[in-house]
């Protein structure tokens, strides 16, 4: 018999830091910077990454140190998931916070981190260093598809 995996048993609450950590499925998009109409609260995404998110392997370059380098950078934790409207769709957190399963690219489930840039899930290829963008432009980047990543992947 097959035990259950602990995202179908656990609240966010209940898992270790080791279990938390592990539900991130590496896509890159909360990395994205995003911009918010000051007047209607609405958030909306662009392709300008974050100074550490490395554009190849959707990863931070420096995670122990992130807040330091990037004092805005946000640290998520379970109180927070239903909070940040942002979050992706396909974002790990967001599905097991919603009583939903993950979907087969995420690593927890296909055992393999690569699938969630196989899938088409991640920001792999599509961003631009915040370092090579003056801020006054980043409206110049606003993209849709962070909200739209895996609509046709099941």
């Amino acid at each position: 018999m097959t035990e259950t995996p602990y995202w179908k048993t656990k609240s966010l609450v209940e898992m270790s830091l080791t279990e938390w950590e592990a539900l991130c499925d590496g896509c890159g998009l909360c990395c994205l910077n995003k911009l918010e109409d000051w007047d209607t609260g609405e958030v909306v995404f662009t392709s300008v990454a974050c100074t550490l998110l490395d554009g190849n392997t959707c990863q931070c370059k420096d995670y122990s140190h992130r807040q330091t380098i990037v004092p805005d950078c946000i640290q998520l934790t379970p109180d927070q998931v239903d909070t940040i409207a942002w979050l992706p769709p396909t974002c790990g957190y967001r599905l097991v916070h919603e009583g939903r399963d993950l979907y087969w690219w995420h690593p927890l489930v296909s055992g393999d981190p690569d699938t969630v840039h196989q899938a088409g899930i991640s920001a792999r290829g599509r961003t631009i260093s915040e370092d090579e963008v003056d801020v006054e432009d980043f409206e110049d980047f606003v993209v849709d598809w962070p909200l739209t990543v895996g609509e046709t992947v099941e």
